[in-house]
């Protein structure tokens, strides 16, 4: 491990390899230990421990004695755990909203496929009522026409028209109920 932080050495250095050394041989598993009790995760507490070793190295040429104690060690790395805490949280809140916008987004384009899937067949229903039925149900259905206004339009009892939508509601109902446990499901999904 020493050998990773000797690469450019020099002679001129604050720090010597000795005692940097002696720092990294008596700190390492303390501060692997204090990085593991924020981090929950020995391998990420190794690795912010480690990556805090060579930095000190690296900054050793304007290494302070006052660095070089203890308490600044543990709060470097202590500020170090905590950057990758609030790196997690806004890594894990992004994938949360990710997760959230691609379900949504799934479930939309579900929706869109399953509504023209159902309005086709809707369609093809309504268009194979007979003609007599069909025109009481587009009249009651989609002009909003009441039971009464359909009598006296096509003038038939109103009584024929209950019956003509009932026929109606019962075919429309045998020939999309494929479409509507699926509907059911999807609702259940979401």
């Amino acid at each position: 491990m020493i050998s990773t932080f000797t690469s450019g050495l020099t002679t001129e250095t604050t720090l010597d390899i000795k005692e940097f050394e002696v720092l990294f041989r008596t700190y390492y598993a303390e501060l692997c230990g204090f990085a593991n009790q924020y981090l929950q995760d020995i391998d990420d507490a190794e690795e912010i421990v480690q990556s805090f070793f060579v930095k000190f190295w690296e900054g050793r040429a304007k290494m302070t004695a006052e660095k070089r104690n203890k308490s600044y060690l543990y709060k470097s790395v202590k500020n170090a755990c905590l950057n990758q805490i609030k790196h997690i949280k806004i890594r894990e809140t992004y994938k949360t909203v990710n997760e959230r916008e691609m379900k949504d987004g799934n479930n939309t384009v579900l929706a869109e496929v399953e509504g023209n899937e159902l309005d086709d067949k809707i369609r093809t229903s309504i268009e194979n009522l007979p003609e007599g039925r069909r025109k009481i149900f587009i009249m009651s259905r989609y002009e909003g026409l009441k039971y009464k206004e359909i009598a006296e339009e096509l003038k038939i009892s109103i009584k024929t028209v209950e019956n003509q939508m009932g026929a109606a509601i019962k075919y429309l109902r045998t020939e999309l109920s494929e479409y509507l446990i699926s509907i059911l499901i999807f609702l259940q999904l979401l």
